[in-house]
C-alpha cells in the first residue's frame, strides 16, 4: 500500500483573481504527485464560495486524467444530493473512460444550507436522497433500460450511456453512523477523516452493518485520511505550515458568508492560540517522518483490517514549489512505509 495526495481544492489565494493560475497548478500538481509515485489524487467539492473553492469535480478529473496515466483519480467528496443522479452517472463513467478506469467516486451529503438553496436541493432529505442515488447509480452504469421510482427521484425508464469499461468504486464520506452503516450495505467502501478512535468505531459499525445485511467486510476499501506536516520536528512543522493549515481550515467558517461577498477573498483571521483546538482538534499529524508514520501504522493496527492513506497536505496557499516539495516529503518519507 502506498499514499495518495489531496485534497486538491483550485482555491485561489487571499487577494488574487487569477482562476486560470488556479486551475494549472491544480493539474499541475496532480501529474506531480504521479511523478513522485503517489497512489491517489482526490478533489473537493463546494459551491459559490469567493474563493472558487472547486465546483465542478467531474469536469476536473477529466483534465486530469488526460495530463495522466497512471494514478487514480478520486472524489473527496462530490456531494451527491446536489447533483442529479443521471447527471452523476454520466459524468462519473465518461471520467472512468478518459481515465482509463483509474476513477473513483467518492460521495458525500454536503451541509451548507447555501448550496442547498443555490442549487435547488432539500437538506432535509439529503439522506433519503443518497440512499436512492446509491440504487441508481449500479443500474444506470449497466447500459441497460431501467426505471426508478422513490420518494425523492421519478426517472422513467430508459438506459444510460456512455457505459464504463469497468466498475466504478462508489466511496462515502462522512462521520456519522448512518453514513458509515450506508456505506457498509450500499456501496464500496468509506474515505473517512476522522481521529483514531471514532475510526475505529466506525469499522465497528461496518462489520455489524455487514454481519446484518449478509455481506463480507472484505469487500469494502477502507480510506483514511488527514493533515499530514512532516518535518525535521514539530516546532519546524508548525513554523512552516500552521497560517497555511489555518487559512484552509478558518475558510469553512467563511464560505456561507463568502457567497453574497464581492471582490477578492480576503485572509484569515491572525491565528492565536484560542484557534489551536480548532486547528489541530481533528486528524492533524504533525512531526518528523518516522512519528506520522509510527501513527498511520498504529491506526492500521488497530483497525484490524486493510487501511489505505491519503493525505491532506494540500493548501491553497503554499507557493507552489513549497506544496511540491512537501508532496516530495510525503513520498520519500512517509509513503515508502505504507
Amino acid at each position: 500500500m502506498s499514499l495518495g495526495f489531496g485534497l486538491l481544492s483550485a482555491q485561489l489565494r487571499p487577494g488574487e483573481t487569477d482562476w486560470a493560475r488556479a486551475y494549472e497548478e491544480t493539474v499541475g500538481l496532480a501529474v506531480e504527485a504521479e511523478r513522485l509515485g503517489l497512489s491517489s489524487v482526490w478533489t473537493t467539492e463546494h459551491h459559490f464560495v469567493d474563493d472558487g473553492y472547486m465546483p465542478s469535480l467531474a469536469v476536473v478529473s477529466g483534465a486530469i486524467a488526460a495530463a495522466t496515466s497512471k494514478i487514480e483519480i478520486g472524489t473527496g467528496v462530490i456531494l451527491a444530493p446536489l447533483h442529479h443522479p443521471l447527471r452523476l452517472a454520466e459524468d462519473a463513467a465518461t471520467v472512468s473512460l478518459l481515465s482509463g478506469g483509474r476513477f473513483t467516486l467518492g460521495l458525500g451529503l454536503g451541509w451548507s444550507e447555501t448550496e442547498f438553496a443555490g442549487l435547488g436541493a432539500n437538506p432535509r432529505t439529503r439522506g433519503a436522497a443518497m440512499e436512492e442515488i446509491l440504487s441508481i447509480l449500479p443500474k444506470a452504469w449497466s447500459g441497460e433500460p431501467f426505471r426508478h421510482q422513490g420518494k425523492i427521484y421519478d426517472l422513467p425508464e430508459l438506459a444510460v450511456r456512455p457505459v464504463p469499461s469497468k466498475p466504478i468504486q462508489v466511496l462515502i464520506g462522512g462521520g456519522a453512523e448512518a453514513a458509515i452503516r450506508r456505506a457498509a450495505r450500499l456501496a464500496d467502501g468509506i474515505f473517512a477523516n476522522v481521529p483514531r478512535d471514532q475510526f475505529i468505531q466506525q469499522l465497528d459499525w461496518i462489520r455489524d452493518e455487514c454481519d446484518r445485511v449478509d455481506r463480507d467486510p472484505s469487500e469494502l476499501r477502507i480510506v483514511h485520511y488527514s493533515v499530514m506536516l512532516p518535518a525535521d520536528s514539530e516546532a519546524e512543522a508548525l513554523k512552516r505550515y500552521t497560517k497555511h493549515l489555518w487559512q484552509m481550515m478558518w475558510k469553512y467558517s467563511d464560505m456561507e458568508v463568502s457567497a453574497t461577498r464581492s471582490g477578492p477573498p480576503p485572509a484569515a483571521p491572525e491565528f492565536t492560540e484560542k484557534h489551536r483546538d480548532r486547528l489541530f482538534g481533528r486528524t492533524t499529524l504533525i512531526g518528523s517522518a518516522d512519528q506520522i508514520v509510527s501513527s498511520l501504522l498504529d491506526i492500521r493496527q488497530a483497525a484490524g483490517m486493510p487501511v489505505e492513506f491519503v493525505a491532506r497536505s494540500h493548501f491553497p496557499t503554499l507557493g507552489n514549489s513549497d506544496q511540491v516539495e512537501l508532496m516530495q516529503n510525503l513520498a520519500e518519507e512517509v509513503a515508502i512505509h505504507l
